[in-house]
């Protein structure tokens, strides 16, 4: 099982750079960070990470191509890639719905599916030939052409799912894998993985070797209410973005979180901190001591197929910054990473 990191990119760089090189010391596989415009640019603080690293990937997870071109991503990408000595790879998606929404588009009228398999068939192209002609539905191209080119012989290009089943059978049928977020049941893994095999197995290909992930807010520590407190303070945040069948595979009924997801939306994560149970964090994230941690993730997740863990570290700085208020007794993200590679990794190595 590989273990992965991935970032809300909004604390000082300095911090985060920091951080990105103790994963990096560490041993975890990648480090990720939303494309969002909510956040700190993660191209460029990839970028600068890049060079201060040895083993560990870097990328999006995800890059929303409803906001950004294709054939930028890719020229970010190979850019990205020759600067980390082939360490670079992309997840991509139609975007954050919530996100969308502040830009005036409905996301529900983009055709999202269509897009982002014509926008992975555009990324592909331009990664693997520097150049591109092509007509579809969303995007037309006449000899268009870069110098950005990758290190890597084929760099990954995943997608972010969330509702399936088709899109969970399009990542199995054209991508290098998919990174499934917000999960918390074997049941709902059980789902991402059959659907996942099936789209595989109708294109000839090995589901075996895709990058299956599990995406999944995380807080963990020797205080394990203090952890699930952390976790407790982001749940509303992320949940507000699932849709209600993924709500539904997991337990939980969408009704559950309409004020959580009003308080979300008006921006007051504390009012929706007040607002989430603590029952229903519990059900909606991994939070708690490693030996807590590590049952959860053995009876929901191991053995299911999925094989990559990407982990969103919650500690209380990140409370902080988000919902402006303190959660004592919850590590940084330097120590729970930390405790990831003392507790975590070795038993799911």
């Amino acid at each position: 099982m590989r273990f992965s990191y991935v970032m809300l990119p909004d604390l000082p760089v300095r911090e985060s750079l920091a951080t990105i090189r103790l994963a990096d010391e560490l041993g975890f596989h990648a480090a990720y960070a939303a494309d969002e415009t909510w956040h700190k640019d993660l191209w460029t603080l990839f970028g600068a990470a890049a060079g201060s690293t040895r083993r560990i990937r870097l990328g999006p997870n995800l890059s929303p191509v409803t906001l950004r071109e294709p054939t930028l991503i890719a020229q970010a990408a190979a850019t990205l890639d020759e600067l980390s000595g082939g360490r670079a790879e992309v997840v991509i998606s139609s975007g954050n719905f919530g996100l969308l929404a502040q830009y005036g588009i409905d996301w529900a009228r983009t055709r999202p599916l269509s897009r982002v398999r014509e926008a992975h068939h555009v990324i592909r192209t331009f990664l693997d030939e520097g150049a591109i002609t092509f007509e579809g539905e969303f995007h037309r191209y006449d000899g268009l052409f870069t110098a950005a080119r990758p290190v890597q012989r084929r760099l990954p290009v995943l997608l972010g799912a969330m509702r399936g089943p088709k899109s969970f059978e399009t990542a199995g049928e054209i991508a290098d894998g998919v990174h499934h977020a917000l999960s918390y049941r074997r049941e709902a893994y059980d789902y991402l993985v059959s659907h996942v095999r099936a789209g595989a197995e109708r294109a000839g290909r090995d589901w075996q070797e895709l990058d299956i992930g599990a995406w999944v807010v995380f807080s963990v520590g020797p205080d394990g209410e203090a952890a699930r407190r952390a976790a407790r303070a982001v749940v509303g945040l992320y949940a507000s973005a699932m849709p209600a069948e993924q709500l539904r595979r997991n337990g939980v009924d969408p009704a559950e979180l309409t004020e959580i997801v009003a308080a979300v939306g008006a921006g007051d994560l504390a009012r929706a901190y007040e607002l989430t149970p603590p029952e229903l964090a519990r059900r909606l994230s991994i939070a708690g001591t490693p030996a807590e941690c590590r049952e959860r993730i053995e009876r929901d997740i191991a053995g299911t197929g999925v094989n990559h863990l990407v982990l969103a570290v919650t500690d209380a700085e990140l409370v902080r910054a988000l919902a402006g208020f303190d959660l004592p007794g919850v590590p940084g993200a330097a120590d729970q990473l930390r405790l990831i590679a003392e507790h975590l990794m070795p038993a799911f190595g």
